[in-house]
């Protein structure tokens, strides 16, 4: 294995696109990355839930906004909004939507949550 390695999104090992969403996924080292686009009106438990099947989004995500923004709540009540430049971590057991009229675009690093998240 290399000791430095780089991949461009412009081709992705895998694309999901569920309804209003794009995820694509670069795979590495072991690690996936993937680049997670949200159309404005997205919202999870509308567009993904009835891909993922729960009630609440079960992934934990790692991450940094690139732009648009998101809106997330936490199922404990916590509710932030998320945007362009922020590094961020929601844990499991959450809603989120985009907010305005601005596509969302997020790079996540949590491999687990990149390789499950809109598989159907």
């Amino acid at each position: 294995m290399a000791g430095v390695q780089s991949r461009d999104f412009g081709s992705p090992d895998e694309t999901r696109t569920p309804d209003k969403t794009r995820v694509d996924l670069v795979r590495m080292g072991g690690t996936t990355v993937g680049r997670f686009t949200f159309e404005p009106g997205w919202r999870w438990s509308e567009c993904i839930k009835p891909v993922a099947g729960t009630d609440s989004c079960n992934a934990r995500h790692v991450g940094i906004v690139h732009s648009g923004r998101l809106g997330v709540r936490h199922d404990d009540g916590t509710e932030l909004d998320l945007n362009a430049g922020d590094a961020y971590v929601i844990e499991p057991g959450h809603d989120a939507w985009v907010i305005g009229d601005e596509r969302f675009v997020a790079f996540e690093f949590e491999s687990r949550a990149a390789e499950e998240y809109a598989k159907g």
